[in-house]
């Protein structure tokens, strides 16, 4: 079993999640991690999707998603040619005497805090999924309220870009 990461452009229209989306669910295959957003050229979205399988059924995902009309492009992010991230936060409980403990672990990672409360802190942090998992390790010890990440999001490293797209 093997992770694979696509970046897929797609037609910024009504209903293409959906479409990408319902391929998967069609088919049983599971999404680790999904993001999308409008690319600089409105006209178009870019995905970000995660997924794990066999090599067979990786390479049945992607030329099942190459059939779809609103796909423009599909890049594989080998970690190495790339670069992703993700984003978290996490809302600590700490009152006055884990506060500086929470923030000390907060400081190892560059992370910010972005709230702060009478008994919480909450706590942002951007980077690679190893470091995010690392500094959610480091957290252990402190009551974790509430979390949220965003999933991984990346681009292939080096100057190409969608222009020859528009």
């Amino acid at each position: 079993m093997r992770k694979m990461v696509l970046s897929i452009l797609v037609e910024n229209t009504a209903g293409v999640l959906s479409r990408v989306s319902g391929l998967f669910s069609r088919r049983g295959y599971n999404i680790d991690s999904l993001t999308v957003g409008e690319t600089e050229n409105p006209a178009f979205s870019r995905m970000t999707v995660v997924v794990n399988g066999e090599e067979q059924i990786l390479e049945q995902i992607r030329n099942q998603l190459q059939k779809l009309e609103d796909i423009v492009e599909i890049k594989e992010l080998h970690s190495e040619e790339s670069v992703c991230r993700e984003l978290i936060l996490v809302k600590v409980q700490a009152g006055e005497s884990e506060r500086k403990d929470v923030i000390a672990v907060a400081d190892i990672f560059r992370a910010k805090i972005v709230d702060v409360a009478k008994e919480s802190l909450m706590i942002e942090l951007t980077g690679n999924q190893a470091k995010i998992d690392a500094f959610i390790n480091l957290l252990d010890g402190f009551k974790i309220l509430e979390i949220v990440r965003t999933g991984i999001t990346g681009l292939p490293r080096g100057s190409g870009d969608i222009a020859d797209y528009v």
